[in-house]
């Protein structure tokens, strides 16, 4: 094979980076890293009400710094040779746009408004809209979530658009239509971004804004209509059509060929969203569970059709023909918190000293805290007697969303310390990652192994082996550092034509694995009495929640 060059392109939550591999090969040639300058600053976000949103510009600068720097690391031969980039981000992560495809903060009038940026995946602001999406659905002749897990989040696309045409009228005049980050990327990567001519996405279209062959496309205007008038006519000025990610997008525009010293024969693939990019890097075959385990979760698990398709899993986010891997049922399911949980709370001990003691004591104690946590933490012993936490911190995506629950402890007393709290803490997430595994058994869907990608599969292997003892199962992790951007480049090189499939670029440019964290059975068999406290209390937390509600709707 001659020797041609890709780029993965991998917008994550806090960051994206670039990476040139060698279609023939899989050896990275460069890469490099942007954080967003907006988003680390904590600008338009407000914790307090769940509502997270992304500059568009922080996108842009990261897209150019990014491959800029990744090709500044490598030959003028390297360049002249790179056939393909595909991109993958976050989701979902939707932006309203004009007329031109343009996000609506890249108007002078909306530059500072967050409404007209990128409201992303882990905004809840939206969660009563989410909760009628589902309840018009149930009592629809069609249900239009029956391939989403039969639970619509608030996480996703139609939810987020109906909450920002309700409170924002400024948006609701000028937005023409909505396109998610990785369609949207992709799209200015090629010049053309008209919102009813780009290529959409099938893993975002599927897995989040209902889209169907079966429904002949997305939602009917009947239903968005009587979900509420504000959505009339959107669904004309959104798309049809839907397309995997060995699917070319388009060739490179002329400007950014020129922008980052590329040739204008690149072909720009088909986005999708970083967990499903990263699990075709992961190499995953039918029947793999491949957990991407950074400030979330996102539990990638594909299937043949044709053994599967006949199921509707309940409570996942999804199951779409072609989102991972042409050809095979893609399923996603994930929990909303998972290194988050550990961030927050090194943050709940950083404050203080932060305000107390100073920026250089409070940064000192952030870079040793986690770390002195974990090797205190492995050297406890299990017992049954400890302290049980929910992973909700941020609500639950699956199984069963419900994003207005909050996280919980139980069982302390005043020998419970800072170490115990958060040995608690971690056995949370394994739990949360448990309750999917049982959900996807339960209803019919094997699991033959698991795959870790991302940064705390990388990072932390005292998280790994509670996990691996938790799931009483052994966890294979990948040995790239990016896995995500391994994938999408794995992607660009099919759609440029590399490759005839997935299978043969994922066989060509693998990294493999470097790790594998086996249960030890005497700990497994503990965590299967605490994992049953676990669903007591989260049982417990969740009606009594509930109830609550009910009560106080009974009182207005």
């Amino acid at each position: 094979m001659k020797d041609v060059y890709v780029i993965g392109l991998d917008y994550g939550t806090d960051s994206v980076r670039a990476l040139v591999v060698h279609a023939g090969t899989g050896e990275v040639a460069g890469t490099a890293v942007h954080e967003y300058k907006r988003w680390k600053q904590g600008a338009y976000c407000d914790p307090t009400i769940s509502q997270f949103r992304q500059h568009p510009l922080d996108y842009i600068e990261g897209l150019e710094e990014t491959i800029k720097g990744a090709l500044a690391k490598t030959s003028e031969e390297v360049r002249k040779n790179v056939v393909g980039i595909s991109v993958d981000t976050t989701g979902s992560t939707p932006v309203a746009v004009d007329e031109n495809g343009t996000p609506l903060a890249l108007l002078p009038e909306f530059a500072e408004n967050p409404n007209g940026m990128f409201i992303l995946w882990k905004d809840h602001t939206a969660n009563a809209e989410a909760e009628e999406i589902n309840q018009l659905a149930y009592h629809w002749a069609t249900d239009f979530t029956k391939y989403v897990g039969g639970i619509y989040s608030s996480e996703w696309f139609w939810a987020k658009i109906l909450r920002t045409l309700r409170v924002d009228a400024s948006i609701r005049s000028k937005a023409y239509s909505w396109v998610e980050h990785c369609d949207w990327i992709s799209a200015v990567l090629t010049g053309n971004t008209n919102p009813r001519t780009l290529k959409r996405s099938r893993c975002a279209a599927g897995h989040k804004a209902m889209w169907n062959d079966e429904f002949e496309g997305l939602p009917s205007d009947e239903f968005l209509v009587k979900l509420d008038p504000l959505l009339g006519g959107l669904r004309d000025r959104l798309f049809d059509e839907s397309y995997t990610s060995d699917v070319a997008m388009g060739k490179i525009s002329p400007e950014w060929a020129e922008k980052l010293g590329l040739s204008s024969d690149v072909i720009i693939g088909v986005g999708a969203f970083d967990a499903h990019m990263g699990a075709v890097g992961a190499c995953i075959e039918p029947y793999s569970l491949c957990k991407v385990i950074g400030t979330s979760t996102c539990d990638i698990l594909t299937a043949p059709s044709e053994e599967v398709g006949h199921l509707l899993i309940r409570g996942i986010c999804g199951q779409v023909d072609g989102s991972v891997v042409p050809g095979m049922l893609g399923m996603e399911a994930g929990q909303s918190a998972f290194g988050d949980i550990y961030a927050w709370f090194q943050r709940i001990i950083t404050k203080p000293v932060r305000e107390l003691l100073g920026e250089e004591a409070a940064e000192k104690l952030s870079q040793q805290l986690i770390p002195y946590l974990a090797e205190q933490a492995a050297k406890l012993p299990v017992k049954e007697t400890d302290v049980v936490s929910l992973d909700w911190l941020n609500g639950r995506r699956t199984p069963d969303a419900n994003h207005t629950l909050k996280g919980a402890m139980a069982g302390l007393n005043l020998g419970t310390d800072t170490v115990r709290i958060f040995k608690s803490l971690v056995e949370s997430t394994a739990f949360g990652s448990k309750a999917i595994v049982e959900r996807f058994l339960q209803e019919g869907v094997a699991i033959k192994q698991v795959i870790a990608i991302g940064g705390v599969a990388k990072k932390s292997p005292f998280v790994m082996q509670t996990l691996a003892d938790v799931l009483n199962m052994p966890i294979k992790v990948a040995k790239s550092e990016q896995t995500c951007a391994l994938g999408a480049a794995m992607c660009a090189a099919v759609a440029a034509g590399v490759y005839a499939t997935m299978e043969e670029a994922q066989n060509a440019m693998s990294s493999g694995f470097d790790a594998v964290y086996e249960p030890r059975p005497d700990v497994s068999a503990v965590y299967q009495k605490l994992y049953a406290n676990y669903l007591q209390f989260g049982h417990f937390i969740e009606y009594s929640y509930l109830k609550k509600q009910a009560e106080a709707s009974l009182t207005a």
